[in-house]
């Protein structure tokens, strides 16, 4: 038994001794060598994905900084000057059609002042429509476009008319052709450009809330994050597999990452301030203040129509009352809007308190010229309106108009100053974003390449 047990142990110690000395010794050196053999494409992947997500945050930062400085740019430059090129087409429109209806009932023969405020009202409403129309808008718009465009050109006609039925010696009543012109302008030149200028005041909100939204800015900062992550798991990977501490290049992409990072959140943030500031103390009350000077020339315009046409109707009288309580003063009026989003201490506070006491004292000369009118006093009706007197609504029309304009003056400057200074803030964004990305992404090549070298 004791021989074949030991026979047994012989054979077992030659089977081991016969095994391959490299086979043997397998386990811990096979280990190794296949560490050694995935680490190098392990880095060679973690090259290609840092460099990739280095200018992945570019492109998408780079991106999103064009999309935000573009819509401010235009902001600034094409969609403030369009939105006053509608009002100012509108107040053209609305002016030249009192003028010359208020010249030619005042006398026969008019001053030539007035003739030649009427050709500056049609001049100008004929430069700001050819703006408008190279600029191009909504289908909305561009019918109201057209409308004015043959609507000018028939409005001149009717006026032509009614200056030879004047010469001519016929009054201007009802059914004139100066009626005709009038009511040409209150039915379709002047909706056509309040038309333009509603789609022009749109128009001006949206580049606003592109220039200021937060969901694209909010992924590229995402996307930021998600880059200083696998930066840091990087570097943890490679302190693991290389025994250093710290990898410069890696180090400096992260430190361009952050940098880069919070460039373009003050930026952005400061640019936001501004345009936000541009709009609530700038173009919003300066839209509240035109919605005013349209009101107060629709009654201006109403109150002519009215003497021209001595029908008894009380619609005009009805359209005033309407007109003046929502344009102001008074609390959620278009006046009363815009006296509150005046900026503290601007001059445009001044400036709308005094629109608002002289619009108090122009409704009180309307409210006199309609009674005179339902008193069938015609004669004092149309002094008061068209006269030269102490107390005429002309003169209160033209007194209100220029606060307004001053008014709004005011405003503009305010936005131009606070939207220049948010687009400014903008313009350099792209460009810090994108080369820093390179940056990153040399530096992480780098870094990369050189523990690559070290397998080689």
């Amino acid at each position: 038994m004791t021989s074949t047990l030991r026979t047994a142990g012989t054979a077992a110690a030659a089977r081991a001794a016969s095994r391959p000395a490299a086979h043997r010794a397998s386990r811990p050196g096979g280990r190794a060598r296949r560490v050694r053999l995935q680490t190098p494409g392990k880095l060679r992947v973690l090259l290609v994905g840092l460099v990739l997500l280095s200018l992945a945050w570019g492109a998408l930062g780079g991106w999103v900084t064009t999309q935000h400085s573009s819509a401010a740019d235009g902001l600034v430059r094409v969609n403030e000057r369009l939105t006053l090129d509608s009002r100012h087409m509108y107040q053209a429109i609305a002016d030249a059609d009192a003028t010359i209806t208020a010249a030619f009932l005042a006398s026969p023969t008019p001053p030539l002042a007035q003739l030649q405020r009427f050709e500056a009202d049609l001049a100008t409403a004929h430069d700001d429509l050819s703006l408008l129309q190279a600029a191009g808008g909504t289908p909305a718009e561009d019918t109201a476009l057209a409308s004015l465009g043959g609507g000018l050109s028939a409005y001149s006609g009717y006026v032509g008319e009614a200056t030879a039925e004047y010469a001519m010696g016929y009054p201007l009543t009802g059914g004139s052709f100066l009626q005709v012109a009038s009511e040409k302008a209150h039915l379709v030149l002047l909706p056509a450009a309040n038309t333009v200028f509603t789609q022009e005041n749109a128009a001006l909100d949206a580049a606003n809330s592109q220039a200021t939204g937060l969901p694209t800015m909010i992924a590229a900062l995402l996307l930021a994050a998600v880059t200083g992550y696998v930066l840091y798991r990087a570097q943890r990977w490679l302190t693991r597999r290389t025994n250093r501490v710290l990898s410069p290049g890696l180090v400096l992409a992260s430190l361009l990452l952050v940098t880069s990072v919070i460039w373009l959140a003050a930026g952005f943030l400061s640019a936001r301030s501004n345009l936000d500031s541009a709009v609530a103390h700038g173009s919003g009350p300066a839209q509240e203040l035109a919605l005013a000077s349209i009101g107060v020339q629709q009654i201006r315009g109403d109150s002519v129509l009215n003497v021209i046409s001595r029908s008894g109707s009380a619609s005009f009288q009805d359209d005033f009352l309407a007109t003046s309580k929502k344009t102001g003063p008074g609390l959620g009026t278009w006046l009363g809007d815009a006296a509150a989003a005046q900026q503290a201490g601007g001059p445009g506070m001044a400036l709308v308190a005094t629109a608002e006491r002289d619009a108090s004292a122009w409704y009180s000369a309307n409210d006199q010229v309609y009674r005179l009118g339902v008193a069938a006093d015609y004669s004092g009706e149309r002094n008061l309106v068209v006269g030269g007197g102490a107390g005429n609504t002309f003169a209160g029309y033209n007194h209100l108009e220029i606060d307004l304009d001053h008014a709004l003056a005011a405003d503009q400057a305010v936005f131009d100053s606070a939207a220049t200074a948010g687009a400014n803030a903008l313009d350099p964004l792209e460009g810090v974003v994108i080369a820093a990305s390179l940056l990153m992404a040399a530096g992480c090549a780098w870094a990369v390449s050189r523990r690559l070298a070290e397998y080689r």
